[in-house]
């Protein structure tokens, strides 16, 4: 079977090295991929909402599945594209089809879809520019911290935790009024906020019966004890030490069986990973957010524990047959630490040579925002490298991704060095 990865991040590098492990699959493409897809997988030039292009390059690669590794071309409707498209119907898709994916691609959506199915999640209320003012009052009748959440997708940033009244009804106005966040803040969501220890829990679902994943805690922060702004992610763990089976049994119950038969419910076909933003409040588990497609840096800690073949699992999540796997999952522990550019997540250079990587053997570094250049391959992002690691404790398995970094070096290369810290 050749097989196409949409995406050029390290949940795409991620998702090429374990499904090129798979005795299924003939040729592997990604698009765009990066340096590091490049090294399992034949990168192809091609823009990730380009669906035209995408199409080419599946009719001309004889192309049978598709993994669609961000949430902008779901949100898009590529799964959708590929439905409605006679030569490209038969082709497996793995990504929820449009409406589904507006789970992600709307907020206002999401917490109407959680409180429809009564699933728990923070108290909320949503405001435009034309209820500007019941929004005021909104906060001035709510407790801080303010919690302002543009609505639709935001790369990451829409979301502002406050401590100051003035300061969340000045934010507000921003949003609703000056398109602080462009289109994705013409709606914002302001939410109860919820103190505690967050989670991320990941499902793979073919519409009917699913399989939960191991879960991962994220560390968001660019700075040593979750200071400073936030990014992207820049390091993950699993499995999560204070993940109880009490606990776990709780998020089956409440959240994820609810979350599948709640699709179901609204007849919203879905075929893909569904991420669960979770808190953990008390001992009482509440949904943050739902994405619709693998977390990063989440993938690189998720995936190399699963020990089956992972393009099978994706075979049978097309065919309708995902109650037919026994997931097996490796008990070591992996941890995740991202080195990234200097200045990120602010105004950072690219274009820098990375040095180090030829020495590592067959260490699990994938890589996010590099590019080749000629015999080097430079920095092309803010997050540049993921590298992952097992151990018996996540001490360990985050000792021995550190280890591994100090031989990688690029001009500012920067990581934090407490991944794991809280645990």
């Amino acid at each position: 079977m050749n097989v196409l990865v949409i995406g050029g991040g390290g949940r795409e590098h991620t998702l090429c090295w374990k499904i090129k492990q798979s005795k299924d699959c003939d040729e592997l493409y990604a698009a765009p991929g990066n340096a590091g897809t490049a090294l399992c997988a034949t990168n192809l030039p091609i823009g990730v909402n380009d669906f035209e292009g995408i199409k080419k390059a599946v009719l001309t690669h004889h192309i049978k599945m598709v993994i669609v590794g961000p949430e902008d071309p779901l949100v898009n409707g590529i799964h959708d594209f590929f439905l409605n498209d006679p030569e490209l119907s038969s082709v497996a898709v793995i990504g929820p089809q449009k409406e589904a994916a507006t789970l992600e691609g709307s907020k206002a959506y999401a917490k109407a879809f959680m409180m429809r199915h009564n699933i728990p999640t923070a108290a909320y209320a949503e405001f435009t520019s034309e209820t500007v003012r019941e929004g005021e009052a909104f906060l001035e009748q709510s407790k801080a911290p303010y919690v302002l959440k543009a609505d639709g997708l935001a790369a990451g940033k829409g979301v502002l935790i406050i401590d100051d009244l003035a300061t969340a009804k000045t934010e507000l106005r921003e949003m609703l009024l000056e398109s602080k966040f462009g289109a994705a803040s013409n709606k914002v969501v302001i939410e109860e906020f919820l103190a505690g220890i967050e989670l991320s829990c990941f499902v793979l679902t073919d519409g009917s019966s699913y399989l939960t994943l191991p879960m991962a805690k994220d560390y968001k922060r660019i700075g040593e004890g979750d200071t400073g702004l936030n990014t992207g992610g820049m390091g993950a763990i699993s499995p999560v030490p204070f993940l109880t089976d009490d606990f776990r049994e709780k998020i089956e119950t409440q959240i994820v069986k609810p979350t599948i038969e709640g699709l179901k419910k609204d007849n919203l076909p879905y075929k893909g990973f569904v991420f669960i933003g979770l808190i953990k409040v008390g001992n009482e588990p509440k949904v943050i957010e739902y994405n619709v497609r693998m977390g990063d840096p989440e993938t690189e800690v998720v995936i190399p524990r699963i020990k089956n073949d992972f393009l099978a699992i994706l075979q049978a999540v097309d065919e309708g047959r995902l109650d037919e796997i026994d997931l097996e999952i490796d008990p070591s522990v992996a941890a995740t630490v991202v080195t990234v550019s200097g200045g990120y997540p602010e105004a950072y250079e690219k274009g820098k040579r990375i040095t180090g990587l030829a020495d590592q053997g067959d260490k699990m570094i994938f890589h996010a925002g590099t590019m080749q250049e000629g015999d080097d391959i430079i920095t092309a992002g803010g997050r540049v490298l993921a590298v992952t690691s097992f151990g018996k404790d996540h001490q360990e398995a985050v000792e021995a991704s550190y280890k591994i970094i100090s031989k990688i070096n690029f001009e500012g290369i920067n990581y934090r060095k407490d991944i794991g810290f809280d645990l």
